[in-house]
C-alpha cells in the first residue's frame, strides 16, 4: 500500500476542460484522491501554464475552443516530458490511434467514470515513474563506464572516443586543437613514503585542480595510474601551454597533509603539450604529447615542455 501512494505524494495533474462542470468535478475527485491538482479552460491557457509550471500529468478534452486537445497533446509531446491522457465524447469521431499517434498515454469516453480515470491515471504515473528510474539507472551505468571511479574525471577509453570526435570536428571546420599530458613526478616515492591512501588523496585533488583551470569547452581524464590527459578544443599551441603553466602553477601550490602527521608536502608535475596537425593518425599525436612530457622529466621535472612539429 505504501509503493503504491508514492506517485501521490507529489504528482501534479493539469486538468483541461472547457465546460466549468466537468472542470470543477474532477478537480475536486482529484484532489480528494490524494493529488494535487490545476484546471484549465483551453489549450492556450495550458500551454501557458506548462511554461511556468511543473506537471506530471494532463488530462485533456478534445473538444475545446480554439486549439482541441489533440493538437495540445502534440505540442505538449514536443516540448515537454508530460504524459497526456486525452478524454471525448465523440466517439465515432476520434480514435484511439490518433490520440496514441499524437503521444497520448491513455484515452477515456466520457462521459468518465472518476473512478476509473483513477485507475488509469495512478497506472499511467506508476509507468511514468518506472520509466524515469530506468531512465536514471541507464544515464547513472553510462557515467561510471566513462568515468574515472577515484578521480571523478572521465577515464582513458572515453578519452580516445571524444579524442577522435574532436579531431572529426577540426578536420571538418579546420580549427586548431591541441593535448596536454600530466604525469606527477616521483609519485612512487610518495605512495612509498606515506602510503597509496594518502596517495589517493593526491590523484584526487589533483583530478580537482586540473578542472577548475580549465574552460568549459576543455575536458579532462585520468589517463591510468598518475598519467591525466586534457583535451583543449579551439586552442592552438602558445595558448595550451598557458594552460599548462597555468595548472603546473595551481598544483605547486597545493599542500597536502599525510595522516601521519609531519609538515605539509607539495607536489609537483610535468606536463608535455602539442598541436594537431591534420590528417595524422589519433596515436602519433597522442605520442607526441608523451614525448613532451618526458621531455620535462628529463629537463628536471616540474616544467611545461612542448613539442611541435610543421603544420601541413
Amino acid at each position: 500500500m505504501g509503493e503504491e501512494s508514492h506517485p501521490l505524494l507529489d504528482a501534479h495533474i493539469l486538468i483541461v476542460d472547457d465546460d466549468a462542470a466537468i472542470r470543477e468535478s474532477m478537480d475536486e475527485f482529484i484532489g480528494m484522491a490524494g493529488f494535487r491538482s490545476s484546471t484549465a479552460v483551453s489549450a492556450e491557457d495550458a500551454l501557458d501554464m506548462l511554461d511556468h509550471d511543473y506537471f506530471d500529468v494532463v488530462i485533456t478534452d478534445i473538444m475545446l475552443p480554439g486549439m482541441d486537445g489533440l493538437e495540445l497533446t502534440d505540442r505538449i509531446k514536443k516540448k515537454h516530458e508530460i504524459d497526456v491522457i486525452v478524454m471525448t465524447g465523440y466517439s465515432g469521431d476520434y480514435s484511439y490511434e490518433e490520440a496514441i499517434s499524437k503521444g497520448a498515454s491513455d484515452f477515456v469516453f466520457k462521459p468518465v467514470r472518476f473512478e476509473e480515470l483513477l485507475l488509469r491515471l495512478k497506472r499511467v504515473l506508476k509507468e511514468r515513474r518506472l520509466s524515469q528510474e530506468r531512465t536514471q539507472m541507464l544515464e547513472k551505468l553510462k557515467r561510471l563506464s566513462i568515468t574515472d571511479g577515484l578521480t571523478k574525471l572521465y577515464n582513458s577509453r572515453y578519452f580516445y572516443n571524444q579524442l577522435k570526435i574532436e579531431i572529426d570536428r577540426t578536420e571538418r571546420y579546420q580549427r586548431p586543437l591541441s593535448l596536454l599530458l600530466l604525469d606527477i613526478d616521483k609519485f612512487k616515492d610518495y605512495n612509498d613514503t606515506y602510503g597509496h591512501l594518502e596517495g589517493d588523496q593526491v590523484l584526487i585533488r589533483l583530478g580537482q585542480v586540473i578542472r577548475s583551470c580549465l574552460r568549459k569547452m576543455d575536458s579532462a581524464y585520468r589517463y591510468g595510474g598518475e598519467e591525466f590527459t586534457v583535451i583543449l578544443p579551439e586552442t592552438e599551441g602558445d595558448e595550451a601551454a598557458t594552460v599548462a603553466e597555468r595548472i603546473r602553477t595551481a598544483v605547486e601550490m597545493e599542500r597536502f597533509t599525510p595522516v601521519k602527521g609531519g609538515d605539509p608536502v607539495s607536489i609537483t608535475i610535468s606536463i608535455g603539450v602539442t598541436e594537431y596537425n591534420r590528417k595524422e593518425e589519433v596515436a602519433l599525436f597522442v605520442q607526441r604529447a608523451d614525448k613532451a612530457m618526458y621531455q620535462s622529466k628529463q629537463a628536471g621535472r616540474n616544467r611545461v615542455s612542448c613539442l611541435f612539429t610543421s603544420k601541413s
